[in-house]
């Protein structure tokens, strides 16, 4: 559950910046059908910063509501703060969640010790499978892999999704790790080259606009057929590019609109709607690979 392509669901919102139901139920059809591995909610690109804890909590409930069973729910479960990730693993122990994404954390800009030191305390509050999630351009500190194969003594700490983009991080872990642990690419960009040198699986963006052909591509790959996988990723590649014109969720959310998956591109702020310059080039990219 925790290979293949993931994705890392948009949330959905209406004009008033509140959760769109319609929307979301639209989001979790449309990946059942098209053969997504898993789902997360409230990561990064699920905007889970300008959510409050009990909308966190709600969102990702909704969330196992609609799955009903058939498409498994990771639940981003990061603070900057130790005990607030331990309070919503701890209200989440029981709720039908595969396990918890937790981003490193952000702003405070711990030392290598103060992050084992955090994620080691979290992963002995529960029983659930735990995902590390190192993106620096976003948190200001980098999880090295001398403190990746630390954590990956305990038990329930199973793998981590990977956004720093520097492909040497893959043999880096795996040459230090030596039982099984998943590396899930955070970086759609370089997904290719990550799984090629032994990666488990993506958590996509790409995925939330082009869902059945992030499932081909990784399942070319598992199936060894190199040559289609690198085709789909070569057609795929402009998106994987012009979804980060803007910051991320900025451009997927407008897109997931274009397309007709979602109402409303609605955002909180800071967060901003995308530029007209940007939805151009956005619209000429959409054409030229035929998606509208």
């Amino acid at each position: 559950m925790f290979t293949g392509s993931i994705v890392a669901l948009i949330t959905p919102m209406d004009i008033n910046g509140n959760i769109c139901k319609k929307s979301f139920k639209k989001l979790i059809d449309y990946h059942i059908s098209s053969g997504t591995k898993a789902i997360v909610i409230m990561g990064t690109t699920g905007e889970s910063s300008t959510f409050t804890y009990k909308e966190r909590i709600s969102i990702i409930m909704y969330a196992l509501d609609l799955a009903q069973d058939k498409i498994p729910i990771i639940a981003g479960t990061g603070f900057n703060s130790t005990s607030k990730s331990i309070s919503m693993i701890s209200d989440l122990e029981n709720s039908g969640i595969i396990g918890c994404l937790n981003v490193t954390p952000y702003y405070n800009r711990p030392t290598q010790d103060g992050l084992y030191q955090h994620f080691k305390k979290i992963a002995n509050s529960t029983k659930l499978p735990q995902i590390l999630y190192n993106v620096p351009s976003r948190t200001g500190c980098d999880l090295l892999p001398e403190t990746i194969y630390k954590l990956s003594e305990i038990n329930n700490i199973i793998g981590i999704k990977e956004a720093t983009g520097d492909l040497s991080r893959v043999n880096k872990i795996k040459n230090l790790i030596k039982k099984k642990f998943f590396l899930i690419s955070g970086d759609d960009k370089t997904a290719l080259d990550f799984m090629l040198l032994g990666g488990d699986g993506i958590i996509s963006v790409t995925a939330n606009i082009a869902a059945l052909e992030m499932k081909t591509f990784y399942d070319c790959i598992k199936n060894n057929n190199f040559f289609q996988a690198k085709k789909i990723n070569q057609h795929l590649n402009i998106l994987h590019h012009q979804l980060f014109i803007e910051t991320n969720p900025i451009p997927v959310k407008w897109v997931a609109k274009r397309l007709g998956l979602i109402f409303s591109d609605k955002m909180r702020l800071p967060m901003t709607p995308l530029k007209k310059c940007n939805q151009k080039i956005l619209e000429i990219t959409l054409k030229k690979l035929k998606l509208i």
